[in-house]
């Protein structure tokens, strides 16, 4: 895990403490969008509702660049889950997380 990976992580644990999800686990999930081609999944999240999402985290917008975002896109309309890229908010605009849904 990279540091944002890492920060993550975090939010999620405290996220699992206050009830708000069940179970998540790092890259544990590769899905097949095409023939050899696959996208693996950051976080699958399993939200106190029963509800799986998977999440993948960027350093930030600029850093999901077009293939990534494709590929999402391509998921997102083949599989039955809840899509979300997860960019960190910079601390001088309070901190936290950004949340864009596929």
């Amino acid at each position: 895990m990279n540091k944002t990976e890492q920060a993550y992580e975090r939010h999620l644990n405290a996220r699992r403490e206050a009830g708000e999800v069940l179970w998540y686990r790092f890259e544990g999930i590769k899905l097949r969008l095409a023939d050899n081609t696959f996208l693996t999944i950051d976080f699958a999240v399993m939200l106190a509702d029963g509800q799986l999402e998977m999440h993948d985290v960027k350093g930030g917008k600029a850093v999901f660049m077009d293939d990534a975002r494709a590929k999402t896109k391509v998921a997102a309309d083949q599989y039955p889950f809840q899509f979300r890229a997860v960019y960190p908010r910079a601390k001088r605009e309070g901190g936290g997380w950004i949340f864009e849904d596929f």
